[in-house]
């Protein structure tokens, strides 16, 4: 299974009261996508993520905005559940079709974290958390893009072509410069949602990376 990145954040003053407040302008900063220009899900769960959903709301086709999203949320308001609500934000992607750079809608989890969910994990998790789709669409794949070039073997003849593919020094920058705009994508929403909320912190990691900020950093860096 391909590996995720995650943008966690902390507010900075924690109340049951303001959870469903600051994850409205949350989801407010959110870039949706040109295409699908609406949040097409909400899950509420409650105790653990073990416990069947207590509600679970398909939106697509509504036009539902964060100010819907939240209402519905409201509905079960309480500090021991968890909101999970499903959007789309535009990134590239080169077709293994065509092999032509593509900009679409990815999905993206947003996930606010009542303070006594799943025993307060919150507190070491994030009271929101991002699920920000695959990790390669902002590192790139076996290593190719930052200061060190490919370190990895393929994986499979899907990436072996595509690394092929990459050794074109035009079709290597091509993909440095359609990466960085996916990372500026990211950035972007960061700043505004620390724009938005009285933020302790924010941590941006990933299930493949050990510092995801300094990978991130080091790709925009490179010229």
């Amino acid at each position: 299974m391909a590996n995720h990145a995650y943008a966690s954040f902390w507010a900075r003053e924690r109340a049951a009261e303001t959870t469903l407040v600051h994850f409205e302008r949350l989801l407010e900063a959110f870039p949706l996508s040109s295409v699908w220009h609406e949040f097409t899900g909400l899950v509420i769960r409650a105790v653990n993520p073990s416990e069947a959903p207590l509600a679970e709301h398909d939106l697509r086709g509504t036009m539902a905005g964060a100010s819907d999203v939240i209402a519905l949320a409201r509905e079960r308001d309480s500090p021991d559940c968890s909101y999970e609500v499903e959007g789309q934000w535009d990134l590239w992607q080169r077709s293994l079709e065509t092999g032509v750079w593509e900009k679409g809608p990815e999905r993206v989890l947003l996930i606010c974290n009542g303070l006594a969910y799943d025993d307060g994990a919150a507190e070491n998790s994030g009271d929101f958390v991002a699920d920000a789709g695959f990790e390669h669409l902002f590192t790139g794949h076996a290593g190719l893009l930052g200061g060190y070039g490919a370190r990895s073997a393929p994986s499979d003849p899907v990436e072996a072509e595509f690394l092929s593919w990459m050794t074109h020094e035009e079709h290597l920058h091509e993909y440095y410069e359609k990466t960085r705009a996916n990372i500026q994508v990211l950035m972007n929403w960061v700043s505004s949602v620390e724009k938005a909320l009285p933020l302790q912190r924010h941590l941006l990691w990933s299930e493949g990376e050990e510092n995801l900020e300094a990978r991130l950093d080091e790709i925009l860096a490179v010229h």
